[in-house]
């Protein structure tokens, strides 16, 4: 079985990634497309991967809420579609379920999509494992909010300075 990037290191990967937009893949645990996986009326081991042009519509967002992993195609480096589905996914519906990067992923991207929401990582087969896992300690201050600080810094000095 292929690796997948975390935070914490390099770990197997249970799920098998299909791009046959045809025919649901006799091997499961499968990430598979929405649209297949939309008509399937079997999803038990499926899960959806979402293209950077889906639109996240309230019902959507509510049935992909119950999948235990969703995994969202970065067709190109320079498309940031897929940080917006992942943010939207986690505040907006509260999703705990795994947030997997696909496609073309790069390791300059890393630090970024974990702010943004995602756990897991399929890099690009030309990126360094040891260069991706330095990259999610880049930075040790967050500016802005993310999922993962709801206070922007000037919050944060301000409420330690009234304590």
């Amino acid at each position: 079985m292929p690796d997948v990037l975390r935070a914490d290191g390099l770990h197997q990967d249970e799920w098998t990634l299909s791009r046959d937009e045809e025919a649901l893949p006799q091997a499961r645990p499968a990430i598979v497309p929405l649209a297949l996986w939309q008509a399937s009326a079997d999803r038990e081991g499926l899960a959806p991967w979402l293209p950077s042009d889906t639109v996240l519509d309230a019902e959507l967002m509510a049935t992909l809420g119950e999948c235990p992993l969703i995994a969202i195609d970065f067709p190109a480096f320079t498309d940031g579609r897929g940080y917006t589905m992942a943010r939207l996914m986690r505040e907006r519906v509260g999703f705990k379920g795994d947030i997997r990067a696909i496609g073309d992923v790069l390791i300059d991207q890393l630090y970024y999509l974990r702010r943004c929401g995602f756990d897991s990582f399929a890099l690009r087969d030309d990126q360094d494992v040891d260069d991706a896992l330095r990259a999610f300690q880049s930075f040790s201050v967050h500016y802005q909010t993310g999922v993962d600080q709801n206070e922007a810094l000037f919050e944060r000095r301000l409420r330690e300075r009234s304590a």
